[in-house]
């Protein structure tokens, strides 16, 4: 009997972070208390800059749609890991798992769009402030979202019909909490070069170029504050970006580190282990890095919680 035919696959087993019985009690408490926080954190930020129109800018336009696809980033991942621990159970369908690839590659490149255009929106702003109104209109930010899902998603489409191409061995193990799409390809029994091929292509387009367009924009902004006589202006101008630093340093220091030292070591454990980096801790963060660093922020936040509280 061959039992290489993915039809007759009907699921995977995720290994997980750890097999230690004694640690599973300590990792489902953990990853629940982070998936509450990231989604109730990202929905009150969304509330925060849906009812206030003083924050019915790009920027917070932008902000608000990362905030959506961080929610439904870590939902993609943790909910199924925490159902695995509490029922102990490492079992993931096959359909389930090829699901889960989908939806991890769609928001996780969306976030990569997202901090592209809020990095072009910074430019605009600092480098074209008396245009900027024109150049940043509704019209232009709706587009620029409608089209990055628009591609993602077609991308992402393109993948899972390659690996319903596949076969994979029954009983076969993913070493990680997630069906992550470079991981699930090395585990194929049969020929993925195509897909390794469509893999790569795709990283370059919808990850370097993302990346060398925000360098490229910051490297404008950095030359148009040199211009500046004024010190203050020039702070100024320049902290109205160091929320969106932080965030890009987060999301792509700690994903291209996941897969530098994957590639380095070879350790599957430890490049799960730090996946948790840009998969859970930084959906996690990005509220509070906005929040904590804006004032407008902070007082629209104030503002919802006083009106909650009062209608109770």
């Amino acid at each position: 009997m061959d039992s290489r035919n993915h039809t007759g696959v009907s699921q995977f087993l995720l290994l997980g972070l750890s097999e230690d019985p004694k640690l599973q009690p300590l990792l489902f408490g953990l990853f629940l208390f982070m998936y509450l926080v990231t989604v109730l954190g990202n929905l009150f930020f969304i509330l925060a800059i849906s009812s206030d129109s003083h924050l019915h800018t790009p920027m917070y336009f932008f902000l608000s749609n990362l905030s959506f696809v961080d929610i439904c980033f870590i939902s993609t991942i943790v909910p199924k890991m925490l159902v695995n621990i509490q029922a102990q159970s490492k079992d993931i369908s096959y359909k389930g798992c090829l699901t889960q690839v989908y939806f991890f590659m769609i928001f996780s490149v969306m976030d990569s769009f997202l901090l592209t255009v809020m990095g072009y929106d910074r430019f605009v702003a600092i480098c074209h402030p008396l245009h900027y109104s024109i150049i940043m209109n509704p019209r232009l930010c709706g587009l620029l979202v409608l089209i990055s899902w628009f591609i993602i998603f077609w991308v992402s489409l393109l993948h899972i019909l390659l690996m319903r191409q596949l076969t994979f061995c029954i009983g076969t193990e993913i070493p990680h909490f997630f069906c992550e799409l470079a991981q699930v390809l090395k585990l194929a029994c049969s020929d993925t070069l195509i897909n390794n091929v469509a893999m790569y292509v795709a990283t370059a387009l919808l990850g370097v170029f993302p990346l060398s367009g925000i360098l490229f924009s910051y490297s404008q902004i950095v030359s148009s504050l040199r211009r500046m006589s004024s010190a203050g202006g020039k702070y100024k101008a320049f902290s109205t970006c160091g929320s969106h630093l932080s965030t890009v340093s987060l999301f792509y220091g700690t994903s291209l580190g996941v897969y530098l030292s994957s590639a380095v070591t070879h350790s599957s454990h430890r490049s799960s282990i730090a996946s948790v980096m840009y998969t859970v801790i930084t959906p996690m963060l990005n509220p509070f890095i906005y929040s904590l660093r804006n004032k407008d922020v902070k007082g629209a936040l104030g503002r919802l919680i006083s009106r909650a509280a009062s209608s109770l």
